[in-house]
């Protein structure tokens, strides 16, 4: 198996594991106190279903700082368990539509659960990979990515995907973590430095 591709299967398990089990410990913050500590409100997520709350685990509130025009089509790229793909959907109106992608069907189960209990009907939950979207060339007006890139090699192809399917005139916006310093060289093939 290549680099690559265990490198997907690693980040896929241990995403799934944080759906499966949000209460667990993880190499990464899951949760209602995480999402907090972004900026997220208790009294939004007071009004959220607990599915998406709980497994949330993206970087920043980048569905509270997006400009997100009602009745506009928006992508959550790497939507995970929903929250934002929710807080979208509820932004852009009953009349804009939100198309949450996620590589993990433990993921995509919370999403659509959360969906189901929050009785939102403007959204969509795919299974896709960010370098092979499953959507519609130029159909999306705004879209979110909340802390893919370091986790995807194949950032060359993320970018040409969001390229074909952002319509002209349309918006993207990503969160991701930063190194604040080069990492020391033994640390650059460490794999645990892809959850750090």
């Amino acid at each position: 198996m290549n680099a690559p591709q265990q490198l997907r299967e690693r980040v896929r398990d241990a995403y799934s594991a944080a759906a499966e089990r949000p209460r667990d410990s993880h190499v990464f913050p899951v949760g209602r106190q995480f999402a907090e500590s972004l900026g997220y409100s208790k009294e939004l997520l007071a009004t959220l279903p607990s599915a998406c709350v709980d497994a949330f685990a993206g970087v920043s509130n980048v569905s509270l700082f997006a400009d997100i025009p009602e009745e506009k089509c928006v992508l959550d790229l790497g939507c995970g368990a929903g929250l934002d793909a929710l807080i979208a959907a509820l932004r852009t109106g009953p009349k804009g539509k939100v198309i949450g992608v996620d590589f993990s069907e433990a993921m995509l189960g919370r999403a659509r659960l959360s969906l189901g209990e929050a009785g939102i009907s403007n959204v969509v939950f795919c299974r896709g990979d960010a370098e092979n979207l499953p959507v519609q060339t130029h159909s999306i007006d705004v879209a979110l990515v909340n802390g893919i890139f370091n986790l995807n090699p194949a950032r060359k192809a993320i970018f040409r995907e969001l390229a074909r399917v952002v319509r002209a005139g349309g918006v993207v916006y990503a969160a991701e973590l930063i190194l604040s310093k080069p990492l020391a060289s033994e640390e650059e093939r460490s794999e645990s430095d892809w959850f750090a």
